[in-house]
């Protein structure tokens, strides 16, 4: 519960401090008196976007102090301790440069924490609050909440969503089917053209090299020939002179027996010149004048250039290219098998999506017979005794062939219909004109929504809002009851409602110095006859008034 909440500089609000009990708190005051400050600074603590203009003229910055106590720590998210008194402290401060500070247990967090505990800790109702009850997707919504349909819900939204995303994918498939065509001709023509140049890798190196040799044959050839005339062919050639040296040599070694391993060496040179001989008599018969030969290599290198200029700087770039267009070509094949495989997942997740939005109509159905019971239950304490309640569906079969009835909220709508008098025929809540019974049923079901919420502040601010009479001493004797299990703060004008709290908190505006400010007063039992007079009556207080407040707030006192 909120156990103590400090606000300063917000508004007309230079500081006030508020010490709550469990139980039923009622705030009352004038008309302006800055009721709804109070409100709005809890909405701010708990996260709700905040302006500079709410910061108090005059001061650099506005803060709000809360401090939660708690039996457990349940309800809190696993990073968030309690200390050792069960307490949470939370804080925020408004910078009028637009910034803001939140903290938690002193420790600086994200806004988005205090929105996170703000949802855990406190629920605030307002004035116009049972209009969500005229908009129709909220009907489902609720249900939803209270039968505990969330798990499966989110199933059913995944699959709905699955199904779209593979009909998406099977129509985009079919839109570049005259693409496709388009692209498997371009990429065979590229397949082809590539293919049957038989490129080899290195091939063009080499080709450039036989070009260069080919061009220059002539000298080529001259060379080759001297050289062959020099080793083999001359008088004069070196052959010549290692034979003639291998003779000398035997001669000497008849002399000089060292000289004897010379000759083995003037061998190993003799089969060298012999090997070089041939070497080059084969280079001169090979590079012999070929014009033919040179023409071809042209053409190839020609033909090469062609497909560079295309396909890639390289015949490397070109081979990775091919092997691209291939890899492109087996999938652009594949989308006739594509497009069968996409129809039988549609087909199975269609039959998954049918199997869940069934499972989760059944448990909406099973669960809404228990909500219709316990809602005419609460409504009959709220003076609504003979109030016939229903939910009714209206179902909307899956169908593959209209993507409208594929919904992420299930295959049905529900409709809340009330018959609030005997003998009237169930109508929608929408048809409903009395904001007096819309806001008693907005009640009821704040009292189912929060029954496994025990820890959870309830604030009702004028929800009271254009009721009066029995049913005003209907929504007392209701908000009384649910204090018993939950704490709640109710703004009110009704004196029925005023005198069954707990605990009552006047606000008060005052001008000093041309200065307006916004006091806190908390009451005690015997000051508060002359504020339900007050409400009673007006600003002009009677006996009459006082006395029916005295009497209120007895009847009201006894039943604590």
């Amino acid at each position: 519960m909120l156990g103590y909440l400090r606000i300063k500089n917000l508004a007309t609000i230079e500081e006030v401090e508020l010490e709550l009990s469990s139980g039923f708190t009622i705030l009352t005051g004038e008309t302006g008196a800055g009721k709804s400050i109070i409100i709005d600074a809890i909405k701010l603590l708990l996260g709700e976007k905040a302006s500079p203009d709410l910061i108090r003229s005059g001061r650099s910055e506005a803060s709000i102090e809360a401090v939660f106590r708690l039996e457990n720590k349940e309800q809190l998210p696993p990073d968030i301790d309690l200390d050792s008194d069960h307490q949470l402290f939370l804080q925020r401060i408004i910078s009028s440069q637009g910034l803001s500070k939140s903290y938690v247990n002193g420790v600086l967090v994200p806004l988005k924490k205090l929105k996170e505990l703000g949802d855990r800790l406190i629920d605030i109702y307002g004035q116009n609050d049972h209009i969500f009850l005229l908009d129709l997707s909220n009907h489902l919504r609720f249900l939803d909440d209270w039968a505990g349909t969330t798990g499966l819900k989110n199933r059913v939204k995944q699959s709905a969503q699955q199904i779209r995303g593979l009909i998406r994918e099977k129509s985009e498939l079919e839109n570049r089917q005259k693409e496709r065509t388009q692209r498997l001709d371009f990429i065979n023509f590229q397949i082809k053209e590539i293919e049957e140049a038989g490129l080899v890798p290195g091939e063009e190196e080499e080709l450039l090299q036989e070009r260069s040799i080919l061009k220059n044959a002539e000298k080529i050839a001259g060379l080759v020939n001297s050289a062959i005339d020099l080793t083999y062919e001359s008088e004069e050639s070196l052959t010549t002179g290692l034979k003639k040296l291998e003779t000398i040599a035997t001669e000497l070694a008849a002399f000089f027996p060292e000289l004897n391993s010379s000759g083995s060496q003037l061998d190993d040179f003799g089969i060298f010149l012999k090997e070089l001989a041939n070497s080059l008599i084969e280079l001169r018969e090979k590079y012999a004048a070929s014009p033919g030969r040179l023409e071809e290599i042209e053409d190839r290198l020609s033909q090469l250039d062609r497909l560079k200029r295309k396909y890639g700087s390289s015949l490397a770039e070109i081979l990775n290219h091919l092997e691209e267009i291939k890899n492109e070509k087996a999938i652009l094949e594949r989308s006739e098998e594509k497009q069968t495989e996409l129809e039988e997942a549609i087909q199975r997740a269609f039959t998954d999506y049918c199997r869940l939005t069934q499972e989760l109509s059944e448990l909406r159905r099973s669960q809404a017979k228990t909500f219709e019971q316990l809602l005419v239950k609460e409504l009959g304490q709220l003076a609504m005794s003979r109030a016939r309640f229903k939910a009714e569906f209206k179902t909307f079969p899956p169908d593959l062939q209209d993507l409208s009835t594929i919904r992420e909220t299930g295959s049905e709508e529900v409709e809340f219909l009330l018959s609030p008098n005997p003998g009237e025929d169930l109508k929608p809540l929408r048809r409903i004109a009395s904001g007096g019974e819309l806001s008693r049923i907005m009640l009821a079901f704040k009292v189912l929504g929060q029954a496994s919420e025990l820890e959870k502040t309830l604030i009702f601010d004028e929800i009271d809002s254009g009721i009066g009479g029995k049913t005003a001493d209907f929504l007392a004797r209701k908000l009384k009851q649910l204090a018993r299990s939950h704490q709640v703060v109710c703004i009110t004008h009704l004196p029925q409602i005023a005198s069954a709290a707990h605990h009552h908190y006047l606000i008060e505006k005052k001008t000093e110095k041309d200065r307006t400010y916004t006091l806190v007063k908390k009451l005690k039992d015997k000051d508060r006859p002359e504020e339900i007079a007050r409400l009673i009556s007006g600003s002009r207080l009677t006996e009459a008034s006082l006395q029916i407040a005295r009497e209120l707030l007895e009847q009201n006192l006894s039943d604590r």
